[in-house]
């Protein structure tokens, strides 16, 4: 059996396999590394962010002795919480990764003012066209970035309403993280967020996928012959199975008018069993490195798997002998797969246990 180029369907599974695996291992790369280009970026900028007077020149802000501008954020607004409220203590926590943001105000905060936020290693100040307002790290009590929209609301000790700023979406991840080091150079901890960094750059790192290995006409399956693969072979002998036991024992003919009669409603008494529903789909949108696949499996945590689905193979690489195995699926250290987890040496010639899967 050959296509048109004259390759066996051996040959032709492979190609269609390696083809599949290194457009997903790319897609998996591109946002790898993107993530580790931006800790990177950010790792950069808290060891060398310091700011200068002169980046304040041009603005209707009088800075004080030894006062610097670290960064300036146009298009900002001044906004005010309508309710009393309490926010939590100031922290020097940086995001693993930030959500995407919404440009909306939260429920019981509205717009005051307009102008231009600036980041000073002393302050935060908003130059709006009423005025401006001054939020000193020395005095803040509260400060809070809320997660879903790019609002920053902030407490301090002379003021009694809560008010913050709201910022184009796209400039907020930045000017969150520059306020997080104006604040821990106030309170002389920049080291916390540098060593907050460098844990998530090392668990990031931990994360990276692995190049799939290249898949052979040997390991090609004779269901990939069938439309449907497995599963088609599966019914279709379960078919051949009930079909003839379903003619032998069936009943004679049924008229019209019995069938008129079976088809009316159910006596008094009588409830037909409920009909199942059809399982939803399983949608993980967190995989930490794993590669795509339908079954649902990842490396971020959950429950072990002991009996791992038929297709495994074709979305993870496998060990030889995977199926020989008697534990749990484990990652190696080599990037292969493994039933190998919790028995005597685990993914033995294969350097050992990197961490488990789970689904």
């Amino acid at each position: 059996m050959t296509d048109s180029t004259g390759s066996t369907w051996r040959y032709t599974w492979a190609r269609q396999q390696n083809e599949r695996r290194r457009r997903a291992y790319r897609t998996v790369e591109r946002a790898w590394r993107r993530r580790d280009d931006e800790l990177r970026r950010l790792r950069a900028l808290a060891v060398g962010l310091q700011g200068t007077a002169a980046a304040g020149v041009g603005l209707p802000l009088a800075l004080g002795p030894g006062e610097a501008v670290l960064a300036t954020v146009p298009g900002a607004q001044l906004v005010e919480v309508r309710h009393t409220t309490v926010l939590p203590a100031p922290d020097l926590v940086v995001e693993a990764e930030p959500g995407p943001l919404r440009h909306r105000l939260p429920d019981g905060v509205r717009v005051t003012d307009a102008g231009i936020a600036v980041v000073t290693n002393r302050r935060l100040v908003l130059l709006g066209g009423r005025g401006r307002r001054d939020w000193a790290y020395g005095r803040m009590t509260g400060l809070l970035h809320d997660p879903a929209a790019p609002v920053t609301l902030i407490q301090v000790l002379d003021r009694r309403q809560t008010s913050g700023v709201l910022l184009p979406p796209g400039a907020a991840a930045e000017f969150r993280f520059v306020l997080t080091l104006a604040f821990a150079d106030a309170i002389e901890q920049r080291p916390v967020v540098l060593a907050q960094l460098d844990e998530l750059i090392a668990l990031h790192a931990e994360s990276a996928p692995f190049r799939p290995a290249i898949a052979t006409p040997a390991q090609a399956r004779i269901s990939a012959r069938v439309p449907g693969g497995r599963r088609t072979v599966a019914v279709a002998a379960a078919l051949a199975l009930v079909v003839p036991a379903v003619l032998v024992e069936s009943d004679p003919p049924v008229t019209p008018e019995v069938a008129s009669a079976a088809t009316a409603a159910p006596g008094p008494g009588v409830t037909r069993p409920p009909q199942p529903s059809p399982s939803p789909s399983v949608v993980r949108e967190r995989r930490c490195g794993a590669p795509a696949n339908p079954m649902g499996y990842d490396y971020c945590g959950g429950e072990r798997v002991r009996e791992p689905d038929h297709r495994i193979c074709d979305w993870f690489d496998c060990v030889p002998q995977f199926w020989a195995g008697r534990g749990y699926l484990v990652l190696c250290r080599d990037g292969a797969v493994s039933l190998t987890g919790g028995q005597p040496k685990p993914c033995a010639g294969h350097d050992g246990v990197r961490r488990a899967v789970h689904r």
